[in-house]
């Protein structure tokens, strides 16, 4: 599996082999099943996940029992709560398996590490941050200025693959939508 990771790496920067050895010495990968938990809200979050395989999504649940979803990652994503990784706190998400996964993960030691022994991978690490925090600010911003057939259409448009691998309900929660009302802009969208 790290050699899913190598390309993603390759993709990214240029490293010298011996970094690679060094990053592959630190590297943990996990297997889960459909529904399993790779963080459950309480426990404090001590790695960060790249998933080599399958899809995951984060999320809470509020006082009411309904869930709130907050990110996706499918393959060559990566996934963990940035807050309790960084402060060491108990997390206020969870990260469970949509479907069967594989996910590479970090600890925020080796990461400070990595970052401190390799230049390019600090470098990586930080525009990644960067394009992050770009990415949920713009959908704070659309969540609160555009109809909920707006933010399905974006939703779309930007991640044409999950459409058919998250759950509907999963959909409408990252929408912030009930799933009775995706159903009808779904039924609007197919009648147009």
């Amino acid at each position: 599996m790290f050699e899913f990771f190598r390309k993603y790496l390759e993709d990214k920067i240029s490293i010298a082999e011996a970094d690679y050895q060094l990053i592959e010495s630190v590297c943990i990968f996990k297997k889960l099943r459909k529904h399993q938990f790779l963080l459950n809200e309480g426990d404090v979050c001590t790695h960060s996940g790249f998933v080599c395989k399958g899809f995951l999504r984060k999320y809470s649940v509020d006082d009411k029992g309904i869930e709130h979803t907050v990110y996706f990652a499918t393959e060559n994503w990566w996934i963990s709560d940035r807050q309790s990784l960084m402060n060491c706190t108990p997390s206020s998400y969870n990260i469970d398996a949509i479907e069967d996964a594989v996910v590479l993960l970090i600890s925020k030691s080796n990461i400070e590490m990595l970052s401190e022994k390799i230049p390019a991978f600090k470098d990586m690490v930080n525009l990644i941050l960067q394009r992050s925090l770009n990415a949920t600010q713009e959908r704070i911003n659309y969540a609160l200025r555009s109809t909920a057939e707006e933010r399905y259409s974006q939703f779309l448009k930007s991640f044409p693959s999950l459409v058919h691998r998250a759950p509907r309900h999963m959909v409408a929660s990252y929408l912030g939508i009930t799933p009775e009302t995706l159903s009808r802009i779904r039924k609007q969208i197919s009648s147009k």
